[in-house]
């Protein structure tokens, strides 16, 4: 099982937004850190058919936005790599770039004032960013093969970067 693989198959957070045509839920993010149903919408969320049918030599990409003044920017190129970001809160800013095969990447922001980026070169490689308060920066960039990140934020005023090569 490669990384991407395995990330997906563990990480419920980028499971559940791909998994069927349910809205993406922010309330369930604060509870149990996944994204399954309840009662509170972020945005809906495309069927991972749809997804599958729209990406172009295996990239996927997502972004879903509720709040005001946030900004995320989803840039890949390659082959057969995910990414996603989701934001609930306002003036947040979420960056992924992504170069190379098999990678994975997912941000997800609950809050206000919270800066995430991630940067992937190299292959099957997979980076996960969690923040849930205000005023939070992390960064994960990583460079090369099979490498794994990831970065969980609660509270306000925390940096983190992770680099990796």
């Amino acid at each position: 099982m490669n990384t991407l693989q395995r990330l997906l198959s563990q990480s419920v957070l980028v499971l559940s937004c791909f998994a069927a045509s349910l809205p993406l839920r922010a309330a369930d993010l604060l509870d149990n850190f996944d994204i399954a149903t309840s009662s509170n919408d972020l945005a809906g969320t495309p069927s991972a058919l749809a997804l599958a049918a729209a990406s172009v030599n295996g990239l996927a990409a997502q972004i879903q936005q509720n709040g005001n003044n946030n900004q995320a920017t989803l840039s890949q190129q390659g082959l057969n790599s995910l990414a996603t970001i989701a934001q609930q809160g306002n003036d947040q800013q979420a960056y992924i770039l992504q170069q190379g095969s098999d990678l994975a990447a997912a941000i997800t922001q609950v809050g206000e004032a919270n800066n995430a980026l991630i940067s992937q070169n190299g292959s099957t490689n997979a980076a996960i960013i969690n923040q849930y308060g205000n005023a939070n920066n992390a960064a994960i960039e990583q460079n090369g093969t099979g490498q794994q990140a990831s970065i969980t934020q609660y509270g306000n005023n925390q940096n983190t970067v992770i680099r990796q090569y």
